[in-house]
């Protein structure tokens, strides 16, 4: 690190504390509860953990981006739009929903019964882009660069830059930096966002400290735009690595209006949403009388090993 570095304060900080959701899911949600009701441009981040035959089945969004990343197990996806395929550990979805998606999210069943555990944050598109075309894009893990900046802190620079290593362009509408650090007892590292860029942190494993703060494992810490960089490091007394997910994006200027799966700058525009929904228009036309075919579940015995190929599926069925 160099003199130039000035460390962005704590604004908050709490551990993410265990809930159900959607149908038997279990998840630790951080932003998007009464301790962080929003932190912009992000509205929601879920750590996960769902075994099948729980998940996500068919259900709509409107108005915002989700990206979704993969740490173990399978998750396969659909959508209204004849896009499907498989996640696998260290993959990642880019998905904008725009004016309109009905999709299905569902864990994938193997031998062992493994439960798919992984991460999902929600992002607010700005409000000349919310009525946009829908949009999918897997980054694969293969895809992902690695950066090593010593030999105690590794990062997977999945969107942005880390030491001077840069991540694939042009993931979705709206830009996000996104790191994946894994840190040693007495390794420390530096990540630099631009001054208009809101970060947070989630502890998926381990602990760490900031700026003289201990947080603990699952915690989430949000900071203040009154320095460079987020500075961490791990105490050398731990026994194991920590890793942890870094997230940065451009503050949007524009009023949040939130009803469970769509989001708006209006009240109105909230109403428009839940009736374009149930009369399938204006973005929802494909909705009428769709039903995925992974809602039913999806066994592992059934994949295909490329199953996804830029969002379209390689057979009819899964």
């Amino acid at each position: 690190m160099t003199d130039m570095v000035s460390p962005r304060s704590i604004l908050k900080f709490f551990i993410a504390v265990a809930q159900e959701e959607g149908v038997g899911a279990q998840v630790r949600r951080s932003i998007g509860t009464m301790k962080m009701r929003n932190f912009p441009p992000f509205l929601m981040l879920d750590h996960f953990n769902v075994t099948p035959p729980a998940g996500f089945p068919d259900h709509p969004h409107r108005g915002f981006s989700t990206i979704t990343y993969v740490n173990e197990g399978m998750m396969a996806h659909e959508d209204f739009t004849g896009s499907m395929g498989v996640l696998r550990p260290g993959d990642l979805q880019f998905m904008t929903a725009g004016k309109g998606i009905v999709h299905s999210e569902i864990p994938v069943k193997t031998p062992d019964n493994q439960a798919c555990v992984g991460m999902q944050l929600w992002v607010d598109l700005p409000e000349e882009l919310k009525n946009c075309d829908p949009l999918y894009r897997d980054l694969k893990r293969e895809e992902i660069p690695t950066a090593k900046p010593n030999d105690k802190v590794s990062v997977k620079v999945i969107a942005g830059e880390a030491y001077g290593v840069k991540s694939v362009q042009d993931l979705a509408h709206v830009a996000v930096h996104y790191y994946d650090y894994e840190v040693a007892p007495g390794g420390e590292f530096s990540q630099p966002f631009p001054d208009n860029h809101n970060v947070f942190l989630y502890i998926l494993k381990g602990e760490l400290e900031v700026n003289g703060t201990h947080l603990e494992q699952h915690s989430a810490a949000f900071f203040n735009r009154d320095g460079t960089d987020v500075v961490a490091k791990v105490p050398e007394s731990q026994s194991g690595k920590t890793r942890l997910i870094v997230v940065g994006g451009e503050i949007l200027n524009q009023p949040i209006f939130q009803h469970g799966p769509f989001v708006a700058t209006s009240r109105e525009k909230i109403y428009d949403a839940f009736l374009s929904y149930q009369e399938g228009s204006n973005g929802f036309e494909r909705a009428k009388g769709w039903y995925s075919k992974i809602g039913r579940g999806v066994d592992s015995k059934d994949l295909d090993k490329d199953l996804q190929v830029e969002g379209k599926p390689v057979k009819d069925e899964l």
